[in-house]
């Protein structure tokens, strides 16, 4: 079974899109978006077992930059019937 989740992470103002290309880099990472609001950047990951995503948010909470993180575990997943892909900006 898979486990999803959505990261949001906090990171020092100025470093966001560093931050977030260094994570989308990660085993793990589906993609990694820079956001708006009282976080910075979402990343949705998906893992084998739950100790693999232990792993992975030690690694991004050591980065140098990363002030906060919090985890959303998918419990159920819906996918729309009008599913198109997301133009690039």
């Amino acid at each position: 079974m898979v486990i999803k989740a959505y990261v949001l992470f906090k990171v020092n103002s100025g470093t966001e899109k560093d931050v977030c290309k260094k994570i989308a880099d990660l085993d793990n990472v589906l993609d990694a978006s820079i956001i708006y609001g009282e976080y910075d950047i979402v990343a949705r990951v998906a893992v084998p077992e739950l100790a693999q995503l232990n792993e992975f948010l030690d690694k991004v909470r050591n980065m140098p930059s990363v002030i906060l993180t919090s985890t959303m575990i998918v419990a159920q997943e819906y996918k729309g019937k009008n599913k198109r892909e997301a133009l690039n900006a």
